[in-house]
């Protein structure tokens, strides 16, 4: 059983992210495509039947390539959203400085939320939350397997800390997580461990 992580394309560089509603850049664009290339002509090794994304615009895009490519629908949910930066979001980089000197992710303290937005402790519960439910689901069979999910760096990147043991906060490093990089979680011995970490073969016609 297999849980394929996907981060979504490339999107527009100079504003802030979390909940922007900003889409895809062109090089998003082909990046997706060619992710969704690949996975289609390896449907076998990959054998996907159930795709579900974030409902931010950047994700639903990604997510949609994939989906018409494969033929299967996606499901959006905001379980899956980048944490929520409230004011801030998609806002360009020049005015959050101006109005909210200083407040990055990793310069909040746990508890802090952004204005308007979520804290660093709410968004580890929320994702870490969502995965659990995502699993359990998985194992009753309430949701079919392999699922390949589009996301956000920022999810993915708390998952690696729940999967690995680790405490995770916005203070920690951050593990390599490039645009349509996929990352392959598999259930061994009634454990989900990590099995292969950002992999962009697809972007050089190599095989994942």
């Amino acid at each position: 059983m297999k849980i394929y992580l996907v981060r979504h394309g490339m999107d527009e560089d100079g504003y802030r992210g979390g909940w922007s509603q900003r889409g895809l850049i062109e090089e998003g664009i082909i990046q997706s495509s060619k992710l969704a290339s690949h996975l289609h002509e390896h449907r076998e090794t990959y054998r996907i039947h159930t795709i579900l994304s974030s409902d931010l615009p950047r994700a639903v895009e990604t997510a949609q390539i994939i989906a018409r490519r494969v033929g299967i629908d996606a499901v959006y949910s905001e379980h899956w959203r980048e944490m929520n930066n409230g004011l801030l979001a998609g806002m360009p980089h020049h005015e959050a400085e101006a109005k909210f000197p200083g407040v990055y992710f990793n310069t909040l303290n746990m508890n802090t939320s952004f204005p308007e937005g979520e804290s660093p402790v709410h968004f580890n519960q929320r994702i870490t939350n969502a995965f659990d439910l995502l699993c359990d689901k998985l194992d009753k069979r309430q949701i079919e397997h392999d699922v390949l999910l589009v996301t956000h760096g920022g999810v993915i990147n708390v998952l690696y800390y729940h999967l690995t043991g680790q405490k995770w906060s916005n203070t920690c490093c951050s593990y390599p997580i490039d645009n349509t990089s996929v990352h392959i979680i598999e259930k061994k011995q009634e454990q989900w461990k990590i099995t292969t970490k950002n992999q962009t073969l697809h972007l050089c016609g190599g095989i994942i």
